[in-house]
């Protein structure tokens, strides 16, 4: 079981807006023990996350067509946008970061996710061929090992959390996600060959990747095989048939990253309120009160990058009372 601690509260990834240096200023004074590296896909293209994925991978390029981002032979200026806009953020977080010591998140779409939204020369995407899903994957593995040493540089008293964003997870393994034409679907991807692609990422920073998800049915046995420390997810989501195997996970000393504030608008109830839910899901599991603060972190449910700026502000502050409440109160 990792050593790591990581803070009690902090946020998914991106926020609104597209002022660089406002959002390391948000995302670093709210989560004084666990900030992140904050991202502004209102900026355009090579802002989403995708694209500034895409602008992360090692000797493979992407272009926004119609479509959306397509693999191409040489960096254009998307790539050279999504790098650029990287830069700026990275040059903001380490102004807002001066001195710190501790966990700081940095996110980026893992393989699949990304592999189900790039498309090939042809318009297939990426998932349809097995050697471009591995091409892919290695290239991400160069890519976030440059990526990784760049934030410790730059936060020398940082311990990178790695956060890989994997929504698409759950459609690649039951052979869900739509082909170019949308009237058919791509054949579901071996267990295996999916849990080892991950494994070479959460490879890249043991006992501190976190795998995001704000699909139903998050695969949480997989990913604790695959070699993440932590699992995100949205709360409001989980079912009973979840329940068995986020148990066997958090007594494997996985970490939950659980979602309880929604992503977008809506009246904020009281904090220690929100988290009876993960109060008497840890009773239902038989499991100690006591370890409720070290297992747990809370998260807004997904990105808020949909939600005014008033509100994603509001959204975070509450993840942090409601954390506060389960130190408190774990009972």
């Amino acid at each position: 079981m990792s050593a790591m601690t990581f803070g009690p509260a902090t946020g998914v990834g991106s926020l609104p807006g597209g002022d660089a240096r406002e959002a390391a200023k948000t995302a670093t004074g709210a989560f004084e023990t666990f900030p992140y590296l904050p991202e502004l896909p209102a900026r355009g293209p090579g802002a989403d996350m995708i694209g500034r994925t895409a602008g992360l991978l090692a000797d493979v390029y992407a272009r926004v067509e119609p479509s959306g981002w397509r693999i191409s032979d040489r960096p254009g200026r998307d790539t050279k946008r999504a790098r650029s806009w990287l830069g700026e953020d990275l040059d903001a977080l380490e102004e807002f970061t001066q001195g710190y010591e501790g966990p700081l998140k940095i996110q980026a779409v893992g393989p699949w996710t990304l592999a189900a939204a790039l498309e090939l020369r042809g318009g297939e995407a990426a998932l349809s061929d097995p050697g471009a899903c591995r091409d892919l994957a290695a290239s991400l593995v160069e890519g976030l090992t440059g990526h990784l040493a760049e934030v410790r540089r730059r936060v020398p008293g940082a311990v990178p959390v790695l956060q890989l964003d994997e929504p698409s997870l759950t459609a690649v393994l039951r052979g869900h996600v739509r082909s170019a034409s949308g009237y058919r679907t791509y054949r579901a991807v071996d267990r295996q060959v999916v849990e080892s692609a991950l494994r070479e990422l959460t490879a890249l920073s043991p006992g501190t990747t976190v795998v995001h998800s704000c699909a139903p049915d998050v695969p949480f046995a997989l990913l604790r095989r695959a070699g993440a420390a932590a699992v995100s997810f949205d709360f409001s989501l989980l079912t009973e048939r979840d329940e068995e195997t986020i148990g066997e996970a958090v007594e494997g000393g996985t970490k939950l990253f659980a979602g309880i504030v929604p992503g977008t608008e809506g009246p904020l109830s009281d904090p220690a309120g929100s988290v009876m839910g993960v109060r008497t899901l840890w009773r239902r599991l038989g499991l100690n009160p006591g370890t409720l603060a070290e297992s747990v972190v809370l998260t807004p449910a997904c990105g808020l990058a949909g939600a005014s700026p008033a509100y994603a502000r509001a959204a975070q502050a509450f993840c942090v009372r409601a954390a506060r409440s389960l130190v408190d109160n774990p009972e």
